[in-house]
């Protein structure tokens, strides 16, 4: 209990030394979401000294100020993000679709191979000949739809 007044006597003190100490927990364990609380805490406990709030609107405010720091950081930082440098990573196919290639083994049943680089894929599209220049459409996984390029 002494320890509760203690930080309480601290006043507008305690918004602050509260927020520095989670901005350490941040980095002994980073993630990006205790920062913004921490600012919050820091923001509520600058704002304490003027001494227009009571202690209840401080905590609504410390509420307010975290839940719209993280729900930024999450939609303009964290999951919009900006162009990759590898926009392909997770989509091998997806960089071949308007390229167009040479079957090297017919395609029989809607299905069939087509070397594309290094690399044998599986292609799907209308029954073709081998040696037919064909055009990628899309890709489904790792399934390459084709059709002629005639």
């Amino acid at each position: 209990m002494e320890l509760i007044n203690w930080f309480t006597d601290l006043g507008p003190w305690a918004w602050i030394i509260g927020g520095f100490l989670l901005l350490g927990v941040e980095l002994m364990a980073p993630g990006g979401v205790i920062v913004w609380f921490g600012l919050a805490a820091i923001a509520v406990g600058i704002q304490a000294f003027t001494g227009f709030l009571n202690w209840q609107f401080q905590w609504l405010l410390f509420g307010v100020l975290s839940v719209a720091g993280v729900a930024l950081w999450t939609l303009y930082f964290k999951g919009g993000g900006g162009k990759s440098d590898h926009p392909f990573l997770n989509k091998r196919g997806a960089k071949f679709i308007g390229d167009t290639y040479t079957l090297d083994e017919p395609i029989v049943n809607g299905k069939g191979r087509m070397k594309v680089g290094e690399s044998w894929w599986r292609v799907e599209g209308p029954d073709m000949p081998a040696q037919t220049r064909v055009k990628v459409i899309a890709t489904s996984g790792a399934v390459l739809n084709v059709e002629p390029l005639e």
